[in-house]
């Protein structure tokens, strides 16, 4: 994700009908799935409680929709990509 225009927001509204916002991280296509990484808008960088979010994008009504990632194989394999997506541009930006 470019940072060129800095960083991406997103407010997001939970079951409950509480609404927060976040910063979006990156997006990834794990099998055939669009995935999306956030953190909380609120975080302070230097905060050690790394709250990564990971949400699934879903059509619904010709709408896209971010959705929970029920089954934990599921989120455990996109967690791991995105990590490994996240180190090696960091790694890039260390060169």
């Amino acid at each position: 994700m470019s940072e060129e225009y800095g960083p991406d927001f997103v407010s997001v509204t939970d079951d409950e009908g509480n609404e927060f916002e976040l910063e979006h991280l990156g997006t990834l296509e794990y099998n055939g799935q669009e995935y999306m990484a956030f953190v909380p808008a609120d975080m302070d960088e230097d905060d050690e409680d790394f709250g990564l979010i990971l949400l699934k994008a879903v059509q619904q009504d010709g709408e896209q929709l971010l959705a929970d990632i029920d089954d934990e194989q599921e989120l455990n394999a996109v967690y791991e990509q995105f990590m490994e997506e996240l180190f090696a541009e960091d790694e890039e930006d260390g060169e």
